[in-house]
This record gives structure tokens, C-alpha cells and sequence, in this order.
């Protein structure tokens, strides 16, 4: 049978579904270790449906399929899945099921759903479970993306791993592995199966390029009291590496050992998992052991890595200034290319960016992929150019350009809204709303019980005064040297996490009308702590990116004198900051670009 269209894969995966006695199907987004940006081998959501997009689920009974988006595909998504007959299910509005509840209803009297353990964290598999109860429905574990999806599938990832040094993560794995035992021993466990690669990296400082753009490697780590193993393609660990994690009291197994090892285990552990995260293969292993206590639990290590050390802090800040030199290079060039005439496209402006990035000492990789979207195509928040599918640069309207990198010293995540020529009225205003939604997030100031959500509100009030929002959340926070999104605090409308001194977050509001334009204005900022009095402990931020903000498409009388002293407090220095790493001429460019604006 032909497997090269998303009707024929369909097809193939209907017929196997039958001759398993399975009646739905389910696969999620996901790898073995709930990651959130994929290794190629583990893209099978997209293999059948189509749909390139994050947080998202698919669906498929003998007549029909769903996949679910969140707010920031729905446009995209909408264009993938055209001309097929997969429903889209904008998750989060009004009517629309949660893949949960759409399984329950589909599913027959008795019948059975399939899914793969391996890919489904525990937590997805006992949503969809407790809504088959109510028709004594079954949940069978498969693995029918692996038996279809052979021809032309990427390998598993086998990057050379290698150990981030003290002097920049700094404290070695036996430190960090000593701080994990004394919080599981807080929480009333003895042991913890670490399966989410950005924390296991944080961990034991592990690292490889396993996945596109994030600097991880796909291993898990089982820690006692006694023990660390670390289960790893033994093949790509460098023999320096291995000595060092030894060193730090680290054993070494295979990575397909794992089950394996955690079946066979004989120890008696009370052993924490966070359904959240942790695959269900490896719960029901876990849970299956009768040696084995298992404890849900969140997982300690993503607050611990949430809030950076000192000496994280440190080389996180040098990290920034280098990519704000390459901002501006980027910018400059792309300002004097456009000005002689020169056909650009949204391709463009990510060579442009790699070029200026990969020069940069302690460069790695890009932090994400670059989303270069001119015009309309900023309104999808994670578009990417493509060279089947690209638009060319004009001289009116905005450029969006969301980007980053990760050096060895820290990662970095920035978006700006270029103009490049005449504005209309509305994007004028939406301009200038989402840079006071920017600024009032820039400059706040909170007692230290505040929490995500309490926090994201303050970010959307300017906006909502126009009956204007964006449905995704203000800021995520930034790994160390990894993941460009981590946990556990963010500001959206559902996150409790407390902020803390060290915690590192994203401000980046944005207006997105569908087809006409899109605006977002994104620094990274640090929590710091800001003063003690009778009221309390208060907390606020102060910026990590120093990069100039438009300030061309800023619609005079809007802004509060507080905002614009802000704004011209920030580019002078921003400037301060950047003038000695930049020749005459840039300095010169850049001085216009951080030029006071008044009322």
C-alpha cells in the first residue's frame, strides 16, 4: 500500500487499528521523555495528520479524526490540514471537547483505544481513562506508528554527549545529585526514574544535540540513596565524559535498558514519578515491581533548575550582550539592504541572523528555529518560512523576527517588530499597545506571594482596554545552556508558581489579527529581589536582552510619561552596554536607534 499522502496513511493505520481489535487510536506529540521540541525519529503526529505544531494530540476512529491546537496553530494548522478529513479542535474554546472527553465519546460500549506507552505521558493515559470508564472502555498499548511508519523514518538520535563544566553550570553532578536526594527525602521518597531530558541535563550537566536546536541527550537516570545510573547509548559518550561522570558517582547503562533494569529491580525504594512527565511505559514497569513504592509526585528538579544560580546568572548576561551584538548587526544589514534595493525574503533574514550568531564566541546552535514572518504571516505565531513557501520583503508594513541561540554560557530567546516602510493607522496602534503591554510587565513591581497568572494579568491590560487579546500566555521561562521553554513558572492565565529571586521569563505580549499583521516586542528578564519593608519582601524584574526596540511606529500621546521614561531609560543602556563591543560605525547606527523619543 502507498504510504505517501496523509488520506493513504490513514488508510494503513485504519487497517491496522482493525487488526488489533482496536476501535480509537490515540497518539500524542511526544518522545519517551515528554519533550516538547521532538527528535525527527518521534514526529509521528505529523507523519499522519499533517500538523506540525507543539502541545497537540490525534485522534482516529474507523470514520473519522481530530487533532487538536492550541491558539497558536490554529491558523496553521488550518492550512496543513486542508483538503483532508481531519477536524480541527481549537483547544480552549467555547464547545470545543478536550481530546479526553472526544475519546470517551467515541470510543463503543466495551471498546478498546490503542496508543503507544512509550509516547503517552501517564498523566494523558489516565485523562483518557477515567472517560472510558463511564462505557467500560480499555486502554491497549501499541506501538502501530513504529510497525507503518519505516520507509524514509529518521534514526534515533545518537549525538556526542558531553558534560557542561562546573565553572559554567556552576556545581558538579555530585553536588546537584546530593540537592535531589535531600529534596526526595523531604517528599517522603528514596528514589526517582529522571525522564524529562531538560532536567536531567540540568542534573548531571549532561549534554548533545539529540534534538534540533535544544542541546540535549535522550538517556534517563535512576537515583537512590546509594545510586545514580545513567542509561545512555553507551557508544556516544566520549571516554572523557565517562570518566567525569563516574567520577561524580554515576554508573553507566544502555538507554534500552531501562525497563529492563527497573522490572528486575530489587531494592526496596519508594520511588517518585510525576505522572505529568513520566512515560507510561515506564509507570506501569515501575508500578508492576512489587520492590517498587511509586509516589506521584511533581518533579523537584524543575523548580530547583527554575531558579538560576549565581554563577548561571553571571554567564547568562555576557551571553545576552554577545546575541545583542548580533542583533544589531542583523538589523544594520538588513536596514541597508532593503534601502538599496535588494530583493530579501523572510529566508533571508535567517541567514542573515545565523551569520551574525554563528560568529559569536561560545556560539552552539539556534535556541529555536527562526520565525522570520512578514506581513500577514505574523499573525501565526510559530510560522516558519519555507522555500516552497516564503514571502518577500517589502518597503511598508512589519517584519516579526523571533529569535535566539544557545552559546555555552547561556540561551537566549528575542523578538522584535521591524518597520520597513509606511504603516497603516491600526498597526501604528497595535504597535504602541503591545510596547505598553511590554513595558508594564518591564517594570513591575510585586510582593513575593505573586504567582504566573497574577502577573500575566498586569501584562494584558493595555490591550484590553481595546477589547484586544492574544490567546497565548505573556512569558515562558529559559533554560541554561537548553530548552528555550522550561517550567515550572510562566506568565498565562493558568500558572500558580510563585516568582523567585533567579527566576529568568519572557515578556512578550503581541496582537495578532488573522491575515493582516502580527506584533510581538520580547525581552528576557530576571526576578530579582528588590526591597524588604514593613509590607513586606517585593520583587521586580530588570532586563537580560539589550537590544533597541522600534520606537519609529510609536504613536505620539499614547504612551505615559512613566512609559516613555522607561523606554529611554532602557536605550540608554542598551547603548551603554553595546557601544564598546561595536566598531565606529555600528556605534554611530545604534546611538539613532537609542535616541530619546518624548511625549
Amino acid at each position: 500500500m502507498s504510504m505517501n499522502t496523509v488520506p493513504e496513511r490513514l488508510a494503513a493505520l485504519r487497517a491496522a487499528m482493525k487488526a488489533n481489535g482496536v476501535d480509537v487510536y490515540l497518539i500524542p506529540v511526544g518522545d519517551p521523555h515528554s519533550s516538547e521540541y521532538l527528535p525527527d525519529h518521534y514526529t509521528s503526529l505529523t507523519y499522519f495528520s499533517g500538523f506540525h505544531g507543539e502541545n497537540s494530540n490525534f485522534v482516529v476512529t474507523p470514520t473519522e479524526s481530530a487533532v487538536w491546537a492550541d491558539g497558536r496553530y490554529f491558523v496553521q494548522a488550518e492550512k496543513e490540514i486542508a483538503g483532508t478529513e481531519i477536524q480541527l479542535m481549537r483547544m480552549g474554546e467555547p464547545g470545543v471537547p478536550t481530546v479526553e472527553e472526544y475519546c470517551g465519546k467515541v470510543l463503543p460500549e466495551n471498546g478498546v483505544l490503542g496508543l503507544c506507552g512509550l509516547t503517552a505521558s501517564c498523566g494523558l493515559v489516565r485523562g483518557v481513562q477515567k472517560e472510558l470508564d463511564a462505557k467500560k472502555g480499555t486502554i491497549k498499548t501499541l506501538n502501530l506508528e513504529d510497525e507503518l511508519w519505516t520507509e524514509g523514518r529518521p534514526a534515533l538520535p545518537a549525538t556526542p554527549a558531553w558534560i557542561l563544566p562546573k565553572e559554567y553550570a556552576g556545581f558538579s553532578p555530585a553536588e546537584k545529585l546530593e540537592r535531589l536526594r535531600g529534596k526526595l527525602k523531604e517528599l517522603g521518597c528514596t528514589a526517582q526514574l529522571v525522564g524529562k531530558l531538560d532536567n536531567l541535563a540540568w542534573l548531571l550537566n549532561l549534554r548533545a544535540m539529540d534534538i534540533q536546536c535544544t542541546p540535549y541527550a535522550m538517556s534517563y537516570c535512576y537515583v537512590t540513596p546509594e545510586r545514580a545510573v545513567l542509561f545512555i547509548n553507551t557508544a556516544r559518550l566520549g571516554a572523557e565524559a565517562a570518566a567525569e561522570l563516574k567520577a561524580n558517582g554515576v554508573e553507566i547503562q544502555e538507554y534500552d535498558d531501562v525497563l529492563k533494569f527497573l522490572a528486575a529491580e530489587t531494592e526496596p525504594q519508594t520511588v517518585l514519578a510525576d505522572p505529568a512527565s513520566v512515560n507510561f511505559a515506564v509507570y506501569e514497569t515501575l508500578q508492576n515491581n512489587a520492590a517498587l513504592t511509586v509516589k506521584d509526585e511533581a518533579d523537584p528538579l524543575l523548580p530547583m533548575k527554575g531558579v538560576k544560580n549565581e554563577v548561571e546568572l553571571a554567564h547568562d548576561r555576557e551571553a545576552h550582550l554577545r546575541d545583542a551584538v548580533a542583533m544589531v548587526r542583523f538589523q544594520k544589514e538588513l536596514e541597508e539592504r532593503l534601502a538599496a534595493g535588494e530583493e530579501l525574503t523572510e529566508l533571508t533574514v535567517d541567514e542573515i541572523l545565523h551569520k551574525y550568531r554563528s560568529a559569536q564566541d561560545k556560539f552552539i546552535v539556534e535556541s529555536f528555529g527562526t520565525i522570520a514572518a512578514y506581513g500577514g504571516n505574523a499573525a501565526m505565531m510559530h510560522y516558519h518560512a519555507t522555500k516552497e513557501d516564503h514571502a518577500k520583503l517589502e518597503r511598508k508594513g512589519f517584519l516579526l523576527v523571533d529569535s535566539g541561540a544557545t552559546y555555552l554560557d547561556g540561551t537566549t530567546d528575542i523578538t522584535r517588530t521591524y518597520p520597513l516602510g509606511e504603516l497603516t493607522e491600526d498597526e501604528k496602534l497595535f504597535y504602541t499597545w503591545t510596547l505598553q503591554c511590554h513595558i508594564d510587565i518591564a517594570k513591575a513591581v510585586w510582593l513575593n506571594y505573586c504567582d504566573g497568572h497574577m502577573l500575566d494579568t498586569i501584562a494584558r491590560e493595555p490591550l484590553w482596554r481595546h477589547l484586544i487579546n492574544y490567546r497565548c500566555g505573556t512569558g515562558h521561562s529559559v533554560s541554561f545552556v537548553g530548552n528555550v521553554h522550561e517550567g515550572p513558572h510562566s506568565l498565562n492565565g493558568r500558572n500558580t508558581t510563585v516568582f523567585q529571586p533567579g527566576m529568568i521569563i519572557t515578556d512578550e505580549p503581541g496582537v495578532y489579527e488573522a491575515g493582516q499583521v502580527g506584533i510581538r516586542i520580547e525581552n528576557e528578564l530576571e526576578c530579582y529581589h528588590k526591597a524588604d519593608n514593613q509590607y513586606g519582601t517585593f520583587l521586580a524584574f530588570r532586563p537580560l536582552t539589550f537590544v533597541p526596540i522600534a520606537t519609529s511606529p510609536v504613536v505620539p500621546g499614547v504612551l505615559t510619561r512613566d512609559e516613555l521614561d522607561w523606554l529611554n531609560a532602557y536605550h540608554r543602556e542598551v547603548f551603554e552596554k553595546l557601544a564598546p563591543r561595536l566598531n565606529e560605525e555600528e556605534r554611530d547606527w545604534l546611538a539613532k536607534k537609542c535616541a530619546a523619543i518624548g511625549a
